[in-house]
């Protein structure tokens, strides 16, 4: 197991903001993975798991705690009776899907351009075009914090929007099951490159973020909220409500962790007063932000 200290998490997450986390792990098999359990048990620190880091917002301030790394030693699938397939959390949404393509598997092709791992996109149940993690999985192995190997059906998540129960436990997903339909290699390819179409046309793809930042609410689009606010182009720093996409908080090159929280806050403050909707962020803000200058 590689081991780092004061690893700055900058490195790790899609938004390319966020400050040193104390011990950074990376287990290359499941025993690695309890070893890393009791690493941190034994230094009393919390730990967290990250994949691609595509949903998280890390203060830039330490992370007193462990993370620990579910990524490229975590990448298998195989292939079993009835069009089912395990993968390892630690497999990108777009490898797997372009795998299944290539298998003439068909029901994954919404996650194509998605920028994260299977284990993250389980855990938040993640979706885009009408297409959800739940509309295939079947079930998960999980480490609880004991280290013990647990198996659960895809029932027992409690998969909604943006949610299963596993944001509220502190297990590891090791991998998934999943069962799809057959389908035309050529169609199941056609269809993910066609969402990926819209995304590079609609999304701002070239800028570092973490995807779309708010939940939509339900009845209304984040988006044109955010823009109804007036707030198309506001930027706090570097960081800066998307000019392409009012959806997306982006990281222009030099914002801080802090920045960009405080432009997420700002938004939701201003599209409360405009529209009386409460906005929620998708993204999973990490360590102390409380420090951050009310600069409004």
């Amino acid at each position: 197991m590689i081991t780092k200290e004061q690893e700055l998490m900058s490195r790790h997450t899609t938004f390319k903001v966020g400050g040193p986390a104390r011990y950074y792990l990376i287990p290359e098999n499941t025993g690695e993975v309890r070893a890393a359990i009791d690493f941190a048990d034994e230094r009393e620190l919390p730990y967290m798991v990250v994949g691609r880091g595509s949903n998280l917002l890390f203060s830039d301030r330490e992370y007193h705690g462990v993370i620990i790394e579910i990524g490229e030693h975590f990448s298998d699938m195989s292939i079993h009776l009835n069009n089912t397939v395990v993968v390892k959390s630690g497999m990108t949404l777009t490898n797997m899907a372009s795998r299944l393509a290539r298998m003439g598997l068909a029901g994954f092709e919404f996650a194509g351009g998605i920028p994260g791992t299977v284990g993250g996109a389980i855990v938040m149940n993640a979706g885009a075009y009408d297409g959800e993690i739940k509309d295939t999985l079947v079930e998960v192995t999980v480490m609880n914090e004991k280290g013990e190997l647990v198996k659960l059906d895809a029932d027992e998540l409690e998969l909604s929007y943006r949610h299963s129960i596993l944001q509220e436990k502190n297990w590891i997903v090791l991998s998934g099951t999943f069962t799809f339909r057959s389908g035309s290699q050529d169609e199941i390819r056609a269809q993910i490159q066609e969402y990926n179409k819209r995304r590079r046309e609609k999304q701002p793809l070239e800028y570092a973020s973490a995807g779309s930042t708010f939940k939509r609410p339900e009845g209304f689009f984040a988006g044109k909220l955010i823009e109804d606010a007036g707030l198309k182009g506001y930027h706090i720093g570097g960081a800066r409500v998307s000019d392409k996409h009012a959806g997306f908080v982006i990281n222009t090159g030099d914002a801080t962790a802090s920045e960009i929280h405080s432009l997420i806050e700002h938004v939701k403050r201003k599209v409360l007063e405009k529209s009386g909707v409460m906005l929620e962020p998708e993204v999973k803000m990490i360590g102390d932000f409380s420090w951050d200058l009310d600069i409004f």
